[in-house]
């Protein structure tokens, strides 16, 4: 049952919490102003085309991976705060545990993981998504990558196909080849084109000057049609030869799943960096529950220097752990560290610190 005690404590957290954000928000919007105010002019946007199209996604894309530590840091400045007014000793004196502190703290960090986890895993991705149409329109082309040239890949667990010119005007795959293969590896049928175009209306490709062979165990057949065109249906579109420079960020984590499997099947091996991204999506809402004991474990505690000792404290370990997610990252993105392992090992340690500090508080 939520007491008056608990309200209080949760009530001080989320204020805090939504006062972290709105300040740093403020000002890396003010900053990024500053810095893209030149491409909005050259581009004649109005302000509400920028605040609306724009900024209205940064500001989510912004505070993603960032809310672990505004959970952290505002734990850190309520708490110091309680400590400097001898809150907490007379809650301590009046023969309360320290855990029945830490209670609406840790209740506190479940409401702020919770609006994470669904943010993380559904509205940030499409909210990125525009951001990033939006760049690539008017202030970095470069986020979209066109595959051009000498595409090769496969579009299911049989079927390969390479084309050595991709057209992004009309979606059309210049001297194209598909090769298709029968259970026991053994090619069984080629179809090559010197144009292979994708029609909107009927959800195929149409295949012009073509020759088609199948193979069989004595024979070989050959169509050959110089005039005429053939409309089949392959699992690939003309999306699956645009890239966007951060192509994980924009999926919602069920499309992200599914996109992984999509890519496995086609025998790509590229998926370390999207399963990196799916584990992370779990990993954040736990990171909040562990930072918000560590940060309460600092903040209770009063010391000589007071709330500025324990922000220096808590900047200190934030960076700390922004560094080892990092590089746990990286190590699990180009070395053999199983992703799920590189993606948790931040948090592990730092529940272990956790712990050291829960045993070594004031009670």
């Amino acid at each position: 049952m939520i007491k008056k005690l608990d309200r209080y404590i949760i009530k001080k957290y989320l204020v805090t919490f939504m006062y972290t954000i709105v300040m740093i928000s403020v000002v890396s919007v003010a900053m990024d102003v500053s810095e893209r105010i030149g491409k909005f002019i050259s581009n004649d946007l109005s302000f509400k085309e920028v605040a609306l199209d724009y900024y209205v996604h940064f500001i989510p894309w912004l505070n993603g991976e960032l809310w672990p530590l505004f959970a952290f840091l505002s734990v850190i400045f309520f708490t110091s705060r309680m400590a400097r007014d001898s809150e907490i000793i007379a809650m301590l004196s009046a023969g309360m545990n320290y855990t029945r502190i830490l209670r609406p703290m840790i209740i506190g960090a479940g409401i702020v993981a919770s609006l994470h986890w669904i943010g993380e895993n559904y509205v940030i991705p499409q909210s990125t998504f525009q951001l990033n149409e939006f760049k690539s329109k008017y202030i970095s082309r470069s986020i979209k990558k066109v595959l051009s040239n000498d595409i090769q890949f496969y579009i299911s667990e049989d079927q390969k196909i390479y084309c050595r010119y991709y057209d992004k005007k009309d979606s059309s795959l210049r001297y194209f080849r598909l090769e298709h293969f029968n259970e026991g590896g053994n090619l069984k049928s080629i179809l090559k084109a010197d144009r292979l175009t994708y029609v909107k209306d009927i959800d195929k490709w149409r295949a012009k000057n073509y020759e088609m062979r199948s193979f069989g165990r004595l024979d070989e057949r050959i169509k050959i049609g110089r005039t005429e065109q053939l409309d089949t249906s392959l699992n690939m579109k003309p999306g699956d030869f645009i890239r966007h420079s951060k192509q994980m960020e924009i999926m919602s984590t069920p499309e992200l799943k599914e996109y992984i499997k999509y890519e496995e099947l086609r025998g790509l091996d590229n998926t370390k960096r999207y399963t990196i991204e799916a584990y992370k999506r779990t990993a954040g809402p736990f990171t909040i529950f562990i930072l918000t004991l560590i940060g309460a474990t600092i903040g209770t505690k009063k010391i000589r220097g007071g709330l500025g000792m324990h922000l220096a404290i808590g900047v200190g370990l934030g960076a700390t752990y922004a560094v080892l997610s990092k590089f746990s990252e990286t190590f699990a993105s180009n070395l053999s560290i199983p992703p799920l392992i590189g993606v948790w090992v931040p948090n592990i340690l730092f529940y272990l610190i956790s712990i050291y500090l829960y045993k070594k508080a004031q009670k």
